[in-house]
């Protein structure tokens, strides 16, 4: 859902109908995750995307029953498998969306916008039909499931802060990496002491910070904002700021990533510099320099989708250690 909160949260304020399709449960070889949604707005138009299942066709026109009869429905669809062999099922809960029928959502969509935990469970099956498509929201940490109880089944979809990712150096890579982190579901801030470089403009959408690097980070671990899902890059190479902000991140007890961009020269000037500050092979295996997966990236654009494809392989357990080798120090 988090994906189409501004879509849904059009729709609520129009004052007219749309219908919400939630994937609920799965079963067999199904490529789509528990929690996907997809509205179908007043209008019929389609926002979000069911498309993975290969049946997207018979969820839609089971969402636009829903948003036409104001009816509530569990379905279970199967799903065919694209290599011939036997499929799964999914199970669709379906409910008309609208002010009347969603009181409650401009307060999900509001916790979600100002990066707060929030959970919402929603009855799904009841014998009572009154019961079905009641919604409770609370702040409290939950697994995002289909909990089956002797009288109710109940989906509960937890959101979660979205992790963040702080980029030190406001550069032309910096710029690239924050628009893919944000397309990765990243929340982005941007540290630079430079004011000329520092500017909000550069980096739609992110958080622009003008302090030294090291002491920014200092800053957010004593707010409590890094933990083991947060993102570090170093976009820059400048070693009057790099090795106190490195010094820093290598010494976190829980960080998701840190990479630091730049050629094999820089790397290798880098990695001595904080080996002569006293950090050994352990300590130095936790730093990705030069940061990227090697898919040739030339230029800010492509070393940004080759560091963005590293930080996702390390948030999903999947990653090998294949750097990006830079063919010459890039003017970053």
């Amino acid at each position: 859902m988090r994906d189409i909160v501004d879509d849904l949260l059009e729709v609520w304020r129009s004052g007219r109908t749309g219908g919400l399709a939630t994937i609920v449960r799965t079963g067999g070889r199904v490529d789509i995750p528990v929690g996907t949604s997809m509205l179908v707005d007043p209008d019929g138009m389609i926002y979000g995307s069911m498309a993975a299942t290969g049946i997207e066709d018979t969820i839609y026109e089971a969402t636009l029953q829903s948003a036409r009869t104001g009816q509530r429905a569990l379905h279970r669809l199967t799903v065919p498998d694209p290599g011939g062999g036997e499929g799964g099922v999914i199970d669709v809960f379906t409910e008309p969306f609208s002010r009347g029928h969603f009181p409650e959502f401009p307060t999900i969509a509001a916790e979600i916008a100002e990066h707060r935990r929030v959970t919402l469970f929603t009855v799904v099956w009841n014998p009572e039909p009154g019961m079905i498509g009641q919604h409770l929201i609370t702040d409290k940490r939950h697994a995002t499931e289909l909990v089956s109880l002797p009288q109710s089944d109940i989906f509960v979809a937890s959101f979660a802060p979205p992790p963040l990712l702080i980029i030190f150096g406001a550069n032309s890579v910096a710029a690239a990496l924050s628009a893919q982190a944000q397309l990765l579901g990243y929340r982005v801030a941007i540290c630079d002491p430079r004011p000329a470089f520092a500017i909000p403009e550069s980096f739609p959408g992110a958080e622009v910070v003008c302090d030294w690097p090291h002491r920014y980070l200092n800053v957010l671990v004593s707010d409590g904002e890094v933990d083991s899902s947060t993102g570090i890059v170093l976009a820059s190479h400048d070693p009057q700021f790099e090795i106190p902000l490195l010094t820093v991140a290598l010494r976190l007890p829980e960080v998701g990533y840190i990479g630091a961009v730049g050629s094999a020269i820089t790397s290798a000037r880098r990695l001595g510099d904080l080996r002569d500050g006293g950090f050994d092979d352990t300590m130095l295996a936790r730093l990705h320099s030069p940061a990227g997966m090697d898919i040739g990236a030339a230029g800010a654009t492509e070393i940004a989708l080759a560091v963005a494809a590293e930080m996702v392989a390390a948030r999903n357990g999947r990653l090998g250690r294949i750097t990006v080798r830079f063919p010459a120090e890039a003017a970053i």
